[in-house]
Parts: structure tokens; C-alpha cells; sequence
């Protein structure tokens, strides 16, 4: 076996197993059920959930929309100067109009309203569940209140919300749910990236980066569907599949390594693009209020959400 496959494989199984090992410990530990917390337990539950809305703060910043801005202007780079070799060629570029509009596609702020996109798609799609939950007819309980959009109250924590109703998911889970999307589809991209590296340095430093990187959010993703109410066994479904999604990526990337193909593409720089959108959405309107709105000292919960965010951009410098 070849030196660079042998690390491209051994790269895969650890993804695979360290990030199926960091996403079950808060999904299978009974100690981070934050329904069973008082006094101290509460208060340090709270404070790692505000670490984990930092790691998603500085994923969202510094990976998804960093990565998405990236690729979206490099590939639709390559495009333009690839029809304006084509028009060279064929002589039909003959005066400089044509020239200062590309030119002015380049500067338009696509790779942005790709992100844009994303962001409003999450955004609609949550106001129609919404809209669709309030206007169901009701079949018991409350007067014209659907229970399946309902949330029992956990009076032990106040700010705790998105508990599934006894007809079905809340919004709380529909808000995980796409969180697990988002984060599957950028992790899919990052295994990707690894499976294409040409030498053997450079695919192990990312991907010793990109372990970090996993081990952090896959553990983070875990707490965030705890405490979004998600039923044991979609949690394990979540984070089975979450865990796969990394090394699915390396695989590909390693067959288009061997067959020649190029990586990337202009397709799924704009898949990336509307991931990191939605990550937005999730990040900030979503976690971040989430965790702020607890009782917890107001420093305190900036000093973690900051050293979520600080373990995150430390890992940019090499991912």
C-alpha cells in the first residue's frame, strides 16, 4: 500500500471513530440530561452549552462561511477566465466593454448572496412550520393549539425549549434537525478536501486539524440535540450519520485523487454556500439566544461562549 493511501485510510477510521465517540458522550450520559439539572449541575451545564454555542459561533465564522466565500469566488473565478480565454481564441473579445463587465461580475458580492440565500431558505422554512403548527386544527388539549407544536415546560430550567410535544416534533427538533444538515454537509466538504491532498504532510496536518475541529463540534452537536429534546434514537441516527459524513468525503476525494477528476466544483461550492447560510440562521438566532437567555452570570456566559469561540479560531490557523 501506498504511504499517502495508508494515511488517507488511517485519517478516515480516526474521523470516524473520534467523532462517534465525542458526539455520544453528552447524547448517552445521563449527567448532561438537562432536565434532571438543579442548583450547581444547571449552572455548569449551562455554561458548557454556552461553549458550545461559542465552537458553533467560531465554526460558523471562521469554517463554513470562511470556506463557502472561498470557493464560490474561486470557482466562479475560474469561469470567467476561462470564457474570456474561450472569446481570446475565437476573436471575439475586440473591445474593452466586454472586459470591464467581467470585471464587474467578479466584484459583485456573489459568493455572499449564495450565503444570503441560505440564511432566508432556513428562515421561510421555519415560518411555514410555524404557521403550519399554529393554523392546524387542534385534536385535544388546548383550543386551537396543535399539540404536536406544543412544548411541555421544564420548570427546573427556565430556558430550556424545543422538548417534543406527545404529537410530535417541536421546533426545537426542527432546529436541530437542520443544524445536523448543515454541520453533515460542511463535514462531508472537509473529508473531501482531506481525500484530494497529494502529499502525505500535507493531508495529515489537515487532517489532524480537521479531527480537532470534529471532536469539538460533534460533542457540541450531541449537548445542542439534548437539550433541543430530540428522541434517543434520532439522536443516535444524527450522529451516526454525522459521524460518516467526514470519511464518506475522504473516500470520494481519495477516488478522485486516483482517477484524475477535479475536486470541487462550481455545484457544490454553492451547496457549501447555502449550508453556511443556514448555519447562520441556527448560530445566531437560535444557540446563541438560547444560551443567553439563562439566569447564569452575564460575564460568566461571555467567557465561555468567547473560549468556544477562541478553540475555534486557534484550529483555523491550520485547518
Amino acid at each position: 500500500m501506498e504511504p499517502l493511501l495508508a494515511v488517507k485510510i488511517g485519517c478516515l477510521v480516526a474521523l470516524l471513530f473520534i467523532t462517534l465517540v465525542c458526539g455520544l458522550i453528552p447524547a448517552q450520559v445521563k449527567w448532561f440530561q438537562i432536565k434532571a439539572a438543579k442548583g450547581r449541575h444547571r449552572r455548569i451545564l449551562s455554561f458548557i452549552g454556552c461553549f458550545a454555542a461559542g465552537v458553533f459561533l467560531g465554526a460558523c465564522l471562521m469554517h463554513t462561511a470562511a470556506d463557502a466565500l472561498t470557493d464560490i469566488q474561486g470557482e466562479l473565478g475560474k469561469r470567467l477566465q476561462q470564457a474570456a480565454a474561450g472569446q481570446n481564441l475565437t476573436g471575439t473579445q475586440n473591445d474593452s466593454s466586454r472586459a470591464s463587465a467581467c470585471g464587474a461580475e467578479l466584484d459583485y458580492p456573489f459568493a455572499e448572496l449564495v450565503i444570503s440565500l441560505g440564511f432566508f431558505l432556513v428562515f421561510l422554512t421555519e415560518s411555514l412550520v410555524l404557521h403550519c403548527c399554529h393554523a392546524a386544527p387542534p385534536s385535544h388539549g388546548a383550543p386551537g393549539k396543535d399539540p404536536a407544536c406544543s412544548a411541555p415546560s421544564v420548570p427546573s430550567v427556565p430556558h430550556s425549549h424545543g422538548v417534543p410535544g406527545p404529537g410530535g416534533p417541536s421546533p426545537g427538533s426542527f432546529r436541530a434537525l437542520v443544524l445536523f444538515i448543515t454541520l453533515s454537509l460542511h463535514s462531508l466538504f472537509e473529508g473531501l478536501a482531506v481525500g484530494v491532498q497529494q502529499g502525505e504532510a500535507g493531508a495529515l496536518q489537515l487532517c489532524l486539524a480537521v479531527l480537532a475541529h470534529k471532536g469539538v463540534i460533534a460533542f457540541s452537536l450531541g449537548l445542542q440535540l439534548v437539550q433541543s429534546g430530540t428522541r434517543p434514537r434520532w439522536r443516535l441516527l444524527y450522529l451516526g450519520i454525522f459521524a460518516l459524513m467526514s470519511p464518506s468525503g475522504m473516500a470520494v476525494g481519495i477516488g478522485l485523487s486516483f482517477s484524475g477528476g477535479a475536486a470541487g466544483g462550481l455545484a457544490m461550492a454553492l451547496v457549501e454556500g447555502v449550508a453556511a447560510g443556514t448555519f447562520l440562521y441556527i448560530t445566531f438566532l437560535e444557540i446563541l439566544p438560547h444560551e443567553l437567555s439563562s439566569r447564569e452570570p452575564p460575564l460568566a456566559k461571555f467567557s465561555f461562549i468567547a473560549l468556544g469561540f477562541t478553540v475555534m479560531a486557534t484550529i483555523a490557523v491550520w485547518a
